[in-house]
């Protein structure tokens, strides 16, 4: 499969034109988001538009995608456009510090595969570097925006590396949100560590569940049964 475009059941994902190519996290994210009666669904820095799309194919609801890049921008709206979920979705280039405040709109579900790293070496891509680094959307900044737009009644999700979701957790819960779902994702059934966590937070505390799941065997792309089964809606071979 050419790296400039990626294709799933029901839809394709190009994505020549962004930083960040279609990867495990998004569609991770986007396979175990239940959408649940939402009418109104808001990705956060979508980049190709796979989560938006991937939420289209299992709800009615419509979807606004924002994202601060204007190359990401572009390549979403073609990647909706192109889809048969073109009505439903609505790609906006802005950023979400801006976005959370000039619009009135409230959120039942809010999404996002956010930038993380804070720490590390930049990339000299600068759009790269936007999409993977954290100090154009620090999580305060995220959390006050996702703190703005979402409904009292709704839900935010979001996946992190496991010490970014620690400390995202953390920060979350100081400012009134509360984690209502938690999965934990191994690379491979047998480590120890969980690499990855996703994230569901709702305003008003509600019963706690969490699970773990493993991608693969003890093999290279030999698959669990549990990825399987999450992602089987959307990945062609499964």
């Amino acid at each position: 499969m050419p790296n400039t475009s990626f294709a799933f059941k029901q839809f394709i994902v190009k994505q020549d034109r962004c930083a960040m190519k279609v990867g495990t996290d998004a569609v991770l994210l986007g396979a175990w988001v239940l959408p649940n009666g939402s009418k109104h669904i808001l990705d956060i820095g979508t980049g190709t538009g796979v989560i938006a799309l991937m939420l289209a194919q299992k709800t009615q609801a419509h979807i606004d995608a924002i994202d601060i890049d204007e190359e990401a921008f572009l390549q979403a709206k073609q990647n909706a456009l192109d889809s048969k979920f073109s009505s439903q979705i609505t790609v906006i280039q802005t950023s979400l510090q801006h976005y959370s405040k000039e619009s009135t709109q409230k959120y039942n579900l809010i999404v996002t595969n956010p930038p993380y790293f804070e720490q590390s070496l930049k990339s000299s891509d600068e759009q790269r570097s936007h999409a993977r680094h954290a100090d154009v959307l620090p999580f305060e900044e995220l959390l006050d925006g996702v703190l703005k737009l979402l409904d009292e009644k709704g839900k935010f999700c979001l996946i992190l590396p496991t010490l970014e979701a620690i400390k995202f957790r953390a920060l979350a819960e100081k400012r009134g949100l509360h984690l209502s779902k938690l999965l934990r994702v191994k690379s491979r059934i047998d480590k120890d560590t969980d690499k990855r966590h996703l994230m569901q937070f709702e305003v008003k505390p509600t019963e706690f569940s969490e699970k773990t799941i493993a991608i693969e065997l003890e093999e290279r792309h030999q698959y669990t049964d549990d990825y399987k089964d999450l992602t089987k809606d959307y990945y062609i071979n499964f």
